[in-house]
């Protein structure tokens, strides 16, 4: 995979923690890149709370690697690739490429690769679709670096596709342009959105509740909700008229 540049050296990155959870997913010669949120947020100079990690290496081999190094490694998600390493004070999500065998609207069925353009072409949005080595080198296999920063929210490849896949983001969607998008929203994603709105009914109550608080303690919250609104999104999450204007009295109070 072509690199795309550099991220400049992050505390979280060159941390002594990160170092050693990195030198033992790599000892047996596979190779490991952050990955998501913690590259997104570097490039903006936002803080990075959480640092996940894509690997080649199997989830098996990573837990009987880090152990072997001292580092306590937490098999949750293991049935998916992933696990948790804990470093000192650090958490690491540490996940194997994957790639989707089979969807179900909400989980799917992979299977491992070291293909990275195979592991970004499943992933939700673009800007979600960032790597970079430990030494910042950064790798953008579906132009999400330029999305980012236009702050313009865009489903990796197709948007129905990709809700098709799991229905949760719809509700990402939104979030995300609450938090990042700026200008009008992606067409073809807020079309998507619409047209899979009453898929939201099939979610459980949690994860919806867990989406929308996050929205909602987005600065761009208010507008987002309207938009939602607008697009026959909002009816599924909180049924019966909603008072908009209240929720824009509500932040106007919150500044």
């Amino acid at each position: 995979m072509q690199s795309a540049g550099r991220l400049a050296p992050q505390p979280w990155m060159t941390a002594p923690e990160t170092a050693a959870v990195l030198a033992a997913l790599m000892a047996g010669g596979a190779v490991a890149r952050f990955v998501g949120g913690c590259v997104r947020d570097a490039l903006l100079g936002r803080p990075v709370s959480d640092v996940d990690i894509a690997t080649t290496g199997a989830a098996e081999d990573n837990i009987r690697r880090l152990r072997t190094a001292g580092i306590k490694a937490v098999p949750a998600g293991l049935e998916h690739g992933t696990l948790t390493a804990v470093r000192g004070r650090r958490h690491f999500e540490i996940t194997t490429l994957r790639r989707d065998v089979e969807t179900d609207g909400r989980h799917a069925r992979v299977a491992y690769t070291d293909d990275w353009a195979a592991d970004a072409a499943r992933r939700d949005l673009t800007m979600n679709a960032l790597y970079a080595d430990a030494d910042g080198t950064l790798y953008d296999p579906v132009r999400g670096r330029a999305d980012l920063a236009a702050g313009r929210v865009r489903f990796v490849g197709d948007a129905a596709t990709r809700i098709a896949e799991d229905r949760l983001r719809i509700l990402r969607f939104f979030r995300f342009h609450a938090w990042y998008g700026r200008g009008a929203p992606a067409a073809d994603a807020l079309a998507a959105c619409t047209a899979a709105a009453p898929e939201i009914a099939r979610l459980s109550a949690e994860r919806i509740r867990v989406e929308m608080l996050k929205l909602l303690a987005a600065p761009a919250a208010p507008a987002v909700v309207r938009l939602m609104a607008a697009a026959g999104v909002l009816p599924q999450v909180l049924p019966g008229p909603a008072d908009l204007d209240a929720l824009d009295r509500l932040a106007a109070l919150e500044d």
